[in-house]
């Protein structure tokens, strides 16, 4: 219809057809003229057709790569301000330290299994899916928000939300989120290891808190899931799984949650110089604000990282993880400071710069080691020799094995087995980041689900197997054990490296 309806303008161009000329003697007559235009077209109508296509493409091509061009200027466009748009939000969403949901964090080593590489040993550790804040952060929370309410008349714009806010957070246990999540990780961890879990079942631990447990069945139900959806799994599959459960009650021996180095607990609150010293710098300008616009709340610096902390927990409250209203109450750039502000808090409180945070990690390593090597643990820390002394409690011949935990007892784990000894002393009058951290932030350590994976692979063309660690999917290159290209030890030379672990780390400090 286009191309006849482009014949016969053009053929009433040819002829002349819209305007009124007197003719000429000799001149052809307009019918004529009309018989030459129109045997004109008929000539020429596929070259025509084709120039119009070949411009009409052109048009589409530039319109294209214009469009192209602004969306790119707009994704790469750093992110500022308080308005979170969908590109934004996820980087925010990663900005809130332990409270961070699991992302996969960026990795200058692909983590992919090495070609001519089969892995024969894959080891868990996870942290528990989002949950509600703790009880007594809860009850902190709930008064902030009656305070709120009882002493504000003049909710600022963009606060008028919390006006009608009512705080229904429970304590302690896992969201709906929270609870996908750990579904989700057993289905990460069994495509992952699939020529492993198609044939095999993991052995499973959880510390004692609900939580925690709660966290390692719905991992099994999402291993289960993956493996009922193999088609090529024909092994039995008794689910449910059985989950070896660790009290975390005072006085039993925990490698999960370990609570047995005295001197730990009494001076644990005693190395957050740095992390008040950050809140100085960046808090008291975000407590201006929110003066400012809640007027007669006056809040301390304290409270307004407690109306930070409202942003994650909210969040995960929702069961989509649907950004919190709280959220839009600060800008991209002091989500980060608060992630910093965490990460803080991780590192001196239980991780590198704590004295005796890594001591606290020394007897889960050592399982490691034994399940590694296949020889019987060799521990006087916080391991339970009676659990570890049995086969059925303490199995050596499995190839799977998943251990769930919580955040603080990861950062120790983490300073045992060495993983950010590259990382400099955090400091804390400015915010450095994840990357110049050597790859250390809370969110990208231990956020809600977190993972850390052991590998052992055998290679072609090599006697010895290796060993490789990655904490959510980020490679972390291995120390003094000659790491190769992709991160890896020889399993030899990674047992010689844990040291520190194998010599019971500073254990003999708990009880000075």
């Amino acid at each position: 219809m286009v191309f006849t309806d482009l014949k016969r303008q053009l053929t009433a161009f040819a002829a002349g057809s819209q305007h009124k000329y007197t003719l000429v003697p000799g001149n052809a007559t307009r019918h004529q003229a009309r018989k030459r235009a129109a045997s004109w077209v008929d000539r020429n109508i596929t070259a025509v057709r084709l120039a119009m296509c070949a411009i009409l493409a052109i048009v589409v091509i530039l319109f294209s790569m214009s469009l192209m061009y602004v969306m790119r200027s707009i994704s790469s466009a750093p992110c500022s301000g308080f308005a979170h748009d969908r590109r934004c939000r996820k980087e925010v969403s990663r900005s809130w330290g332990q409270y961070s949901s699991s992302f996969s964090v960026p990795s200058k080593i692909s983590a992919s299994i090495p070609d001519g590489c089969e892995v024969n040993f894959a080891q868990l550790l996870a942290r528990h899916g989002a949950r509600d804040p703790t009880a007594h952060k809860s009850v902190t929370y709930g008064e902030l928000i009656d305070r709120i309410h009882s002493s504000v008349d003049d909710y600022g714009k963009d606060y008028k939300f919390i006006k009608n806010y009512k705080y229904t957070l429970g304590a302690d246990q896992l969201t709906l989120y929270g609870e996908q999540q750990m579904i989700d990780s057993g289905v990460k961890f069994y495509e992952r290891y699939q020529n492993l879990a198609s044939t095999n079942l993991p052995f499973v631990r959880a510390s004692g808190q609900d939580r925690v447990v709660e966290s390692a069945q719905n991992w099994t139900q999402g291993f289960h899931k993956a493996r009922q959806d193999d088609k090529h799994s024909n092994a039995p599959d008794t689910y449910p799984y059985n989950i070896l459960i660790i009290p975390e009650s005072d006085g039993f021996n925990n490698s999960l949650s370990p609570d047995l180095c005295p001197a730990f607990e009494d001076n644990r609150h005693d190395n957050h110089d740095e992390q008040q010293t950050w809140i100085n710098t960046f808090v008291p300008p975000l407590s201006e604000r929110l003066n400012q616009n809640l007027p007669g709340a006056n809040f301390s610096l304290q409270e307004t990282i407690y109306m930070m902390d409202l942003c994650p927990f909210n969040t995960v409250a929702n069961v989509k993880g649907k950004l919190s209203k709280f959220c839009y109450l600060f800008t991209v750039d002091e989500w980060h400071d608060y992630d910093y502000y965490q990460s803080l808090g991780k590192w001196y409180g239980y991780g590198n710069g704590s004295p005796l945070g890594p001591t606290q990690g020394v007897g889960f390593v050592n399982e490691l080691v034994a399940r590694l090597t296949g020889e019987p643990v060799v521990d006087h820390t916080t391991t339970n020799s009676t659990l570890d002394g049995s086969e059925s409690t303490f199995p050596l011949d499995r190839v799977l094995y998943a251990d769930f935990s919580h955040d603080n007892d990861m950062m120790d784990i983490y300073g045992a087995l060495g993983l950010y000894n590259l990382t400099d002393p955090l400091p804390g009058d400015h915010r450095i980041s994840a990357q110049e951290a050597r790859g250390f932030s809370a969110s990208w350590a231990v956020p809600f689900a977190a993972r850390l994976y052991v590998e052992k692979m055998t290679c072609g063309g090599s006697r010895e197997e290796f060993v490789r660690i990655l904490v959510n999917d980020r490679v972390i290159p291995l120390q003094n054990c000659g790491a190769d290209e992709f991160g890896r030890c020889t399993l030899s030379e990674f047992v010689e490296s844990q040291s520190f672990a194998r010599s019971g780390g500073h254990w003999d400090q708990c009880f000075a």
